[in-house]
C-alpha cells in the first residue's frame, strides 16, 4: 500500500489527569465542539480508513483500511518513538485475512478484534469473530487466538470493547436479540466467559445498534444505531450512561453535527474523557454544492478526505451528554 509522503507535523502534548499518561496525538490541531478530521493525509487520507484505538501509554494506535465492498480489511498501526510519529504500516497480527476494529485492553496488554481468519490453518474461513492477541516478551505481539464458542457463535461478532473488570462488550445478531443487531456482554470467568447477555431497551431496541465503546469504568456506552426516529441518516452515534444503582439509563441521541445525513459509528473516548473520536462517511460540501468543476478538481476531491468513504473525524467530548 502507497501512502502520500507525510507533511512536517508538530505534535501537540496534552498532559492528562493525574494518573494518566502523557499523551500526544499525531495531529497539530485539538478539535473543538465541531467534528474535524483526524490526523489529515497520515490516518484520514481520502481512503476507507475507520475505527481507532490508542495504547494507554500512547504511543500505538490501531485503525482499519478497508476496499470498498469490503473485499479486504486490514488493521493498521502507527506508533510513537522517540517522541515522534511514525507511518501508518499492516498490524504484525493482519494482513492475510479481513480483521477490523481492534480494542486495545485497559492495561494496555491485549488487543482485541474481530475477524473472518480460520479457526486453523487447515479449515476455510468462517464468519468474522472475536480474536485477541497478547503482549509477549520484548513488547511483541504473540499470535492471536479465538475467544471460543461461548462469546462466537455462527453469526458475526464485531466491535469488540473491554471494561477494565474484564466484562466485553460487542456486536451480534443474535437470535435473543432485541432486534437485528445487539450490542452484548460477557463477563469474564475462571474458564472463560458468560454467555453473552443482551443490554436491556435502554440502549438496545428494535433497531440495529452496533459498535458500542465502553468506558473503562463502566458509567457509559456510547453507539450506533440505524433506524430510530431521531436518526439524522444512515446511523447515528448515541450515549447511555449508569444511575447509582447501576442500571443503564435511556440512550441520549447525540446532537448536530456529530451526528449527519451520514453514517456516524465507531465511537472511541480519549482515557482523560477529552475527546470522542468517530468514522463518518459524510461528504465534503466541495463535491456537492451545485458548481460545475474542472477533471483536475474533481480528481483532488475524490482522492481526497471527503469522498464518501470512511474518515476519522474528532470532536471535545462532553460531559453533560
Amino acid at each position: 500500500m502507497v501512502y502520500r509522503k507525510l507533511i512536517p507535523l508538530c505534535v501537540f502534548m496534552l498532559i492528562a489527569f493525574s494518573g494518566l499518561a502523557q499523551i500526544t496525538y499525531p495531529d497539530a490541531t485539538l478539535p473543538n465542539d465541531t467534528p474535524r478530521l483526524f490526523a489529515q493525509d497520515i490516518l484520514t487520507d481520502g481512503l476507507s480508513n475507520r475505527d481507532f484505538t490508542i495504547s494507554p501509554q500512547g504511543d500505538e494506535i490501531f485503525f482499519t483500511l478497508q476496499q470498498p465492498r469490503f473485499i479486504t480489511s486490514t488493521i493498521l498501526h502507527i506508533q510513537k518513538k522517540n517522541g515522534k510519529w511514525g507511518k501508518p504500516e499492516v498490524a504484525p497480527f493482519s494482513g492475510r485475512y479481513r480483521d477490523l476494529e481492534a480494542s486495545f485492553s485497559p492495561d494496555g496488554q491485549t488487543i482485541y478484534f474481530s475477524s473472518d481468519r480460520p479457526l486453523n490453518d487447515s479449515v476455510a474461513k468462517k464468519d468474522f469473530d472475536i480474536w485477541r492477541v497478547k503482549r509477549g516478551k520484548n513488547e511483541n505481539w504473540k499470535q492471536p487466538e479465538n475467544l471460543g464458542p461461548q462469546v462466537n457463535s455462527a453469526k458475526s461478532e464485531y466491535y469488540p470493547s473491554v471494561a477494565k473488570n474484564g466484562n466485553l462488550y460487542f456486536t451480534v445478531e443474535a437470535d435473543y436479540g432485541k432486534g437485528s443487531e445487539d450490542i452484548v456482554v460477557c463477563k469474564p470467568t475462571a474458564a472463560g466467559y458468560t454467555k453473552p447477555e443482551s443490554l436491556p431497551e435502554d440502549v438496545n431496541t428494535k433497531y440495529d445498534e452496533f459498535n458500542a465503546f465502553i468506558d473503562p469504568d463502566e458509567q457509559f456506552i456510547v453507539f450506533s444505531c440505524y433506524g430510530r426516529a431521531d436518526d439524522l441518516g444512515h446511523g447515528d452515534l448515541y450515549i447511555s450512561r449508569k444511575d447509582k444503582s447501576g442500571n443503564w439509563l435511556p440512550a441520549k441521541h447525540l446532537p448536530a453535527p456529530i451526528n449527519s445525513a451520514a453514517l456516524d459509528y465507531c465511537p472511541y473516548v480519549t482515557a482523560d474523557k477529552k475527546y470522542l473520536i468517530f468514522t463518518s462517511n459524510r461528504i465534503n460540501s466541495q463535491l456537492d454544492n451545485g458548481q460545475t468543476k474542472t477533471y483536475q478538481q474533481l480528481q483532488a476531491l475524490l482522492n481526497s478526505p471527503g469522498n464518501g468513504w470512511d474518515d476519522i473525524y474528532w470532536v471535545k467530548f462532553n460531559e453533560a451528554w
